[in-house]
């Protein structure tokens, strides 16, 4: 929650960074967003979004403490590279001189998120699939030796969550080990039932270690972070601050699981899935980082230990499959 007086220190900043009057500064809450706190900007330097991070004891997975950190080098790659509609950071402090948390400034995209626009008929969604899978597929054409200067893999942004490593199979088995943690330190996993799933992973070893390029990964499209007109058109891809690179399987799963890996999405990415049973294994260790995560999220964010414990049901399900012998329950 951003409260009045933070407004009012806000208000200032943007007038001052903008080098207008504050009576011209207009900030209008945007109701979309779960982890940051986003309000349209109107001044006499126009149209703005602002984006403000949450406190720092907010409770945070480990990728997500000062994630924004890294959202200013990854638009201004991304806009140099590619012409998706990614919005322009046109300032950010992250000092915390000024302010006590993290915030930037960017360029107002047009359109609404995918989310809100419950009028499109099947014809609009499908277009704004359609062109979703056509922005990932640019996005996924970046990859880390080209643009960072080596093949590096993980987290690898200003907020340096974690070590870049060599090879895929090592960064995200780092990823997996700390995302562990965090659900051992939120009470959902005892640390037994922790290292079960560590030695789930490493039982799986020969399907990750192989060669992966690592590519610039979104991590968190869904309909939030599409914008599209009325013609289902796509304005705008948001919220940057999850990415990574690594295996662009990763993101198919986060896809899956937000609804976006529909026929249209994958007309317009023009690359058929891997359906080996290798990769059915990969999918499934993917789609379980994606669904351990919410457990510390609804212990430390949204106090509600029962659906976290209903997160956690879920995760022993998916994993009990990949190990028949029956090492996890899910009860």
């Amino acid at each position: 929650m951003v409260d009045s007086s933070n407004l009012d220190t806000l208000t200032g900043l943007i007038a001052s960074a903008f080098g207008v009057d504050r009576a011209s500064v207009r900030l209008t809450p945007i109701p979309t967003g779960k982890h940051n706190r986003s309000h349209y900007v109107e001044s006499a330097a126009g149209s703005h979004v602002l984006r403000v991070a949450p406190p720092d004891d907010a409770g945070f997975l480990f990728y997500e403490a000062r994630m924004m950190r890294q959202e200013p080098a990854l638009h201004a790659l991304i806009r140099r590279r590619l012409p998706i509609p990614v919005a322009d950071v046109v300032h950010h402090d992250f000092t915390r001189a000024r302010f006590d948390r993290d915030y930037l400034i960017m360029t107002a995209l047009p359109g609404i998120p995918l989310s809100a626009a419950t009028n499109l008929t099947r014809a609009r969604l499908d277009r704004a699939l359609r062109q979703t899978g056509e922005c990932l597929r640019q996005l996924h054409s970046l990859t880390a030796e080209d643009c960072l200067g080596r093949p590096m893999h993980g987290y690898i942004g200003a907020h340096q969550p974690m070590t870049p490593q060599p090879t895929w199979w090592e960064a995200f088995r780092v990823m997996w080990h700390k995302l562990l943690d965090d659900v051992v330190a939120c009470e959902s996993y005892s640390p037994e039932e922790a290292q079960a799933m560590r030695d789930l992973l490493d039982y799986y070893r020969r399907y990750f270690d192989r060669p992966v390029t690592p590519r610039l990964l979104h991590m968190d499209v869904w309909g939030q972070n599409i914008l599209v007109d009325d013609a289902g058109n796509v304005t705008g891809l948001v919220d940057f601050d999850r990415a990574l690179w690594g295996d662009v399987e990763i993101e198919f799963a986060v896809l899956d699981y937000c609804g976006i890996s529909e026929p249209a999405f994958w007309q317009g990415y023009g690359a058929a899935r891997d359906t080996s049973t290798a990769a059915a294994v990969r999918r499934q260790f993917y789609l379980l980082y994606e669904v351990q995560k919410y457990m510390p999220i609804e212990v430390w964010r949204r106090n509600n230990p029962a659906a976290a414990q209903r997160y956690k049901r879920q995760c022993l399900a998916l994993a009990a499959q990949l190990l028949p012998s029956g090492a996890l329950s899910a009860n």
